[in-house]
């Protein structure tokens, strides 16, 4: 009877053979992939989330194609690994090797929880955030990038509305995004330049707050208003500041509470 392996071994590996439309894939993988993930974003500290992962890697015109279960091996492989921007990095170079090519990129995305204190009472509650970590990695290592994205959620307040107004102004809960792209992502610290981006707000979030807190905020925001113009500028200002960025985006979305649709504004740099 034959062994396990002796049968693989009969079996044809069609996506081994050679294509002959002489056409090279960009970009060949998998995507929609819900996958454990295990970060490290404070020294001696491991949080478990779980992210939408996208591998890919650029297939030669000669190959038929690529071997797709490698991808969800190398993701089981670091499963219990506790892992940082450095470590993403280091998976998308392990994934080139695994799968014999020269050019590859990883994406995932993932919601973190950082505990925050009301700014009175001090209660404290978790607020959540979407970060997004993307490592393109290729034949040179010198040209490897880390892709940081973050999703904030604020609070702004018009500006206009406020110098209108006998007493009162419209605000709005609003969305900071910010793209970094890194060159050398090993000095990252997420949880601070989460905080940075909130205080560019009228007024930052918080889960759990109580009625002095509530003055506090509303009084806040109403003595810091902020156009999304203004949003955007003061968190490109705070991130060309940061060190090792290669570029950015910033971007920024209020859901009007007095119209129905959004203000939105983009700053790239």
């Amino acid at each position: 009877m034959n062994t396990v392996s002796e049968a693989l071994e009969s079996m044809p590996d069609v996506q081994s053979s050679v294509d002959q439309r002489e056409i090279a894939i960009q970009r060949v993988g998998v995507r929609g992939v819900r996958y454990p993930m295990l970060l490290s974003l404070e020294a001696g500290q491991s949080t478990p989330t779980v992210a939408d992962w996208e591998m890919t890697v650029a297939l030669s015109a000669q190959e038929k194609g690529t071997h797709m279960s490698r991808f969800i091996a190398l993701l089981e492989q670091y499963r219990n690994v506790a892992v940082t921007p450095f470590h993403f990095m280091a998976l998308a170079r392990e994934m080139l090797t695994l799968l014999g090519v020269k050019q590859g990129d990883i994406s995932a995305s993932f919601p973190i929880f950082l505990e925050k204190l009301a700014p009175v009472s001090g209660v404290a509650s978790l607020l959540d955030y979407t970060l997004g970590w993307t490592a393109r990695v290729g034949a040179d290592a010198a040209q490897d990038e880390f892709e940081l994205s973050v999703l904030v959620p604020v609070t702004s307040l018009c500006p206009c509305s406020k110098a209108i107004s006998q007493y009162g102004a419209h605000n709005q809960r609003s969305h900071v995004t910010v793209v970094i792209v890194y060159r050398h992502p090993d000095a990252i610290d997420i949880p601070q330049l989460i905080t940075q981006i909130e205080q560019q707000a009228s007024c930052e979030l918080w889960g759990l707050l109580k009625r002095s807190d509530e003055k506090y905020v509303t009084e806040r925001a109403y003595e810091n208003p902020k156009f999304v113009e203004d949003l955007v500028r003061d968190v490109a200002v705070l991130v060309k500041q940061q060190p090792g960025v290669q570029r950015f985006r910033v971007e920024a979305e209020n859901f009007e509470s007095i119209h129905n649709h959004s203000a939105y504004a983009c700053v790239e740099g």
